[in-house]
């Protein structure tokens, strides 16, 4: 079985699914349904940047949801109903969630638009931050930041190996000292700027919840797996509920791929800007078949693999 993996906060590059644009009907459709939907010019900003607008979160997180459905766009037909199941990396599941028919393009733009500037502004800026653990289990890293004076907690269990952790400034510094204590190989500050999938974020998800409500949802065509329950639904009103947990609920990321691996996935396509996805899932599950799909050129090799892997 084939699932497509879509990617989150962090992918987006000045530039991303252009060459898609440029050559695709279909692709450029995708990048201006979501400037209409968003009344802002997206598709430029994602063309030219500059790259300082694109890491705003409440830009970024509508930007990599048009690159990467302006991808899948193209690619879809060529997957002739092989797609299984769907999922994305936190604001990705919105992605999944347009790909597998539950959610409408512009509706899911104009969600993480605001999503984005929800997230942001719940803490001010500076006061709190995430910082990726690498080398130590992730058993290890709750565990220390649970002994942390302040908030700070696991946000993204990524890998077996990769941890990404969320809280306030002070009590990220201290657990940082005290995960390298531990034997953490390297700590990673990412270039985010609130620490997403936190108890911090709980005035987002209260905010955010009312638009979820008045949001128009459908059954999903194809199952798509939570990055809160790490499990596949397909419900219309799990979706919602599900995306308004999500803002505070760790994204649990290792148990998604491990849940499609036991579903009998044997191959996972990853679709839009990156490859961040593949690589993680080569690392909790090595017997994945991993393809990616980010530029026009790499569509031949990805389906080629596909093919092979399914045969």
């Amino acid at each position: 079985m084939l699932a497509v993996v879509f990617p989150g906060q962090g992918a987006q590059e000045v530039g991303m699914a252009m060459e898609f644009v440029r050559s695709s009907a279909e692709a450029r459709e995708v990048l201006d349904e979501v400037d209409q939907a968003t009344k802002l010019p997206l598709s430029r900003w994602i063309a030219e940047g500059p790259a300082d607008v694109l890491q705003r979160t409440e830009i970024a997180q509508p930007a990599i949801l048009a690159a990467s459905l302006a991808v899948y766009r193209v690619l879809e037909p060529r997957l002739s109903g092989r797609v299984a199941y769907v999922a994305g990396h936190s604001l990705g599941e919105y992605s999944a969630l347009v790909a597998a028919g539950s959610l409408a393009l512009g509706e899911a733009a104009c969600l993480v638009r605001r999503r984005g500037a929800l997230m942001q502004e719940a803490v001010p800026e500076g006061a709190g931050g995430m910082t990726a653990v690498l080398g130590l289990r992730a058993e290890e890293v709750v565990r220390i930041c649970a002994e942390i004076e302040g908030e700070v907690c696991a946000a993204n269990f990524n890998s077996p190996v990769q941890t990404v952790v969320a809280g306030e400034r002070e009590a990220l510094a201290a657990a940082g000292v005290a995960l390298e204590a531990a034997g953490a190989s390297k700590l990673v500050p990412l270039s985010v700027s609130a620490p997403f999938h936190s108890p911090l974020m709980i005035p987002a998800q209260e905010k955010l919840s009312p638009a979820l409500a008045d949001a128009t949802f459908w059954d999903a065509r194809l199952p798509v797996i939570s990055n809160v329950t790490a499990q596949p639904y397909t419900s219309a009103n799990d979706a919602r509920a599900l995306l308004r947990e999500q803002v505070c609920a760790p994204v649990r990321w290792v148990d998604c791929v491990r849940t499609l691996v036991a579903a009998g996935v044997r191959v996972q396509l990853e679709v839009g800007p990156g490859r961040v996805l593949s690589r993680l899932a080569r690392k909790i599950e090595p017997g994945l078949v991993c393809a990616s799909v980010e530029k026009p050129a790499d569509i031949e090799g990805a389906l080629a693999r596909v093919e092979e892997a399914l045969v």
